[in-house]
């Protein structure tokens, strides 16, 4: 008899050699008719499998959350079998289920198209139709290469071929078709659903070799229900009206090139933004106590030896070499330079907390596939910052940086949505004692702060846990910005000291901290929470003031230089072209104020106001135009 422990408690046994389905019907055959999945011991398994030992047990329903990874999983197979039904020779490589869907990648010498899709997803609707049952077998390594290799399928062979030793070879028929997989799997192809849909082809190479086969990747997408998946294929379509790479263009903020690959070309409007975001940040850093400073942005081989960083970040660096035989390297990250601030000269425990802040220009070699607009980016600017404290300083600072941080992201248009607490990896320095210690004080600052932080098991860095917080967009998105973290090992390092209380020279704490993480990354984000309709404090161009006809010119460059006056960035649209049309594209632009001036204005004193997104206009004095505006235009520090 095996015994199994339920979500409730109880405890039951069952004859030996029971599967799980054995387990559903022996409770209820409506439960036995609606469960998908088991979960052995924290291992999901088929239901038709053999629960070979007892322990902690439960049944999975397709619409619970667990269910929607093999959900993915199982469609990628209906995939595969469609395409290889449609497209004979065609050979399949490996297709997981990754976030928000899945990919098969295929090996075929004729491309695929797009055009294909319809014709793949009829196909899979009519096997999810025909009800096949997945069914699990165990085979000899041997015979399992004999037979992929007789049906031509060399990378299936190669993939069990370089298997572990040890590992059990595991295929998984859905009526004729059959594939190399670990499983679990639903109980047939009726359970995956018809909620699919192929949404875009990539080029791949076979495990990740350039030198290898070209592979074609499809992808798509997979939900519990038609209403998930309308739902998500929505929030995409809404995601590409969004992008920051379309925007940034049509807003003309930057723009990238094949020449400066990963690096970013800030046009004039697009700078704007990016000074108006800094002046904010210097603002509320000067107001929280930071000092900032410069560090050199090329240093010395030794100096990141010393650091630590030569021997994890190598790969990831920027390296050149003079003729005088010196080895630099661009810096990739700011942390090392603040210590040498630190250092120099002698330290008071009273002095800290030191609150050391940079604008800090980084770079790190980024793949050129891995890189992706503003996202993801071989040169960046941190907008970092170091905290040296006492150790019984460390609570009330990351307090006050968890406050800080959440009032920045409200103001810049994002709510904190949770606060990850990274905790200890496998692979880490430092005792127990010490994780204990330091996740202990992290948990208990972010609980001061109001926050009850999320636990992500092994996230930590490798020398301290960290604190990582996720904000939501406009579209519900979810985005890390910001993090903090305990560090003990580089003043160590570098030999970072102050005289305590007690006249002795003891180790700094140093908390690496972060509220934007990039410049460049948030304001990507910033561009697509916004859909570039930029706030008015924010936006480059507050205002154009635009003519209606050709006699009013003289009368809007008045009004222009009274706005500029009042501190409103403003532009002038004296172009002989109707109103209409200048409405329309000063709008494309996602300019939030238009200003329309014509005789009659002029004669009155007036403008009239139109606001990005509506069709309506208010009528009022330039003086009044003014109050209004640079009212809105403050912003909301300064408020």
């Amino acid at each position: 008899m095996i015994q199994l422990t339920f979500p409730d408690g109880a405890t039951r046994e069952y004859p030996a050699g029971s599967t799980a389905r054995d387990v559903a019907h022996a409770i209820s055959p409506s439960l036995a008719k609606k469960a998908v999945l088991a979960e052995l011991n924290g291992e999901q398994r088929d239901l038709n499998r053999v629960l070979e030992t007892g322990g902690s047990f439960r049944l999975i329903m397709r619409d619970d959350p667990e269910a929607l990874y093999t959900i993915r999983h199982d469609t990628a197979h209906v995939l595969a079998e469609a395409v290889q039904t449609l497209f004979p020779g065609t050979q399949v490589t490996i297709g997981p289920a990754i976030e928000d869907g899945f990919y098969y990648d295929f090996f075929r010498e004729t491309p695929f198209s797009t055009d294909d899709f319809a014709a793949i997803e009829k196909e899979m609707s009519r096997i999810v139709d025909r009800d096949a049952k997945f069914e699990r077998e165990v085979w000899d390594r041997d015979e399992a290469i004999t037979f992929f290799e007789a049906k031509g399928e060399k990378f299936k062979a190669e993939l069990i071929r370089d298997l572990p030793g040890d590992q059990t070879i595991t295929l998984y028929k859905q009526g004729d078709w059959i594939d190399l997989c670990r499983g679990p799997h639903f109980p047939s192809t009726k359970s995956v659903g018809k909620a699919f849909k192929l949404t875009k082809l990539a080029g791949a190479y076979w495990r990740g070799d350039s030198n290898r086969e070209q592979l074609q990747r499809i992808y798509g997408t997979a939900w519990a229900t038609k209403d998930d998946l309308d739902a998500y294929l929505l929030r995409i379509e809404e995601a590409e009206k969004r992008d920051h790479r379309k925007l940034g263009r049509q807003m003309e903020l930057f723009h990238m090139q094949e020449e400066g690959r990963g690096m970013v070309f800030w046009h004039p409007k697009g700078w704007i933004l990016w000074q108006v975001i800094e002046a904010y940040m210097r603002r509320r850093l000067d107001a929280a106590g930071y000092v900032e400073v410069k560090t050199p942005q090329v240093l010395d081989r030794k100096f990141w030896e010393a650091s630590g960083h030569w021997e994890k970040y190598r790969p990831n660096m920027f390296v050149c070499e003079t003729v005088e035989g010196e080895t630099l390297s661009l810096k990739p990250m700011n942390c090392p330079g603040h210590v040498q601030i630190f250092g120099i000269g002698q330290r008071s425990y009273r002095e800290l907390p030191l609150r050391m802040a940079e604008f800090g220009a980084c770079h790190r070699y980024e793949p050129s596939g891995a890189l992706h607009g503003l996202m993801r980016v071989r040169g960046f600017t941190q907008d970092d910052a170091h905290i040296f404290c006492r150790e019984d300083q460390i609570v009330e600072e990351t307090r006050r940086f968890i406050e800080l941080t959440r009032i920045v992201h409200a103001d810049l248009g994002m709510q904190t949505a949770y606060i990850n607490l990274a905790t200890r990896p496998d692979v880490r320095a430092g005792s127990d004692e010490f994780w204990d210690k330091a996740e202990g004080m992290l948990g208990e600052a972010a609980r001061l702060a109001g926050v009850d932080p999320v636990i992500a098991e092994g996230d930590g860095a490798f020398y301290a846990p960290k604190l990582d917080f996720v904000v939501k967009d406009a579209i519900g998105r979810e985005w890390t910005c910001g993090t903090l973290q305990l560090d003990y090992v580089l003043p160590e390092r570098l030999n970072a000291e102050y005289v305590g209380e007690d006249g002795q020279k003891h180790r700094p704490v140093m908390l690496h901290r972060a509220i934007l993480g990039s410049f460049e990354r948030f304001i990507g984000i910033m561009i697509e929470n916004y859909a570039g309709a930029f706030p008015l404090w924010l936006a480059p161009v507050q205002a154009v003031v635009a003519t209606i006809t050709s006699d009013a010119d003289g009368y809007a460059e008045e009004v222009a230089a009274k706005f500029k006056a009042a501190g409103l960035r403003v532009e002038t649209d004296l172009r002989n072209e109707k109103v209409g049309y200048k409405v329309r594209e000063h709008s494309v632009g996602k300019v939030p104020v238009i200003a329309v001036v014509g005789r009659n204005e002029a004669e009155q004193g007036q403008v009239a106001i139109r606001r990005l997104g509506s069709q309506a206009q208010t009528v009022v004095s330039v003086e009044e135009a003014i109050r209004i505006l640079t009212e809105e235009a403050t912003p909301p520090d300064l408020r």
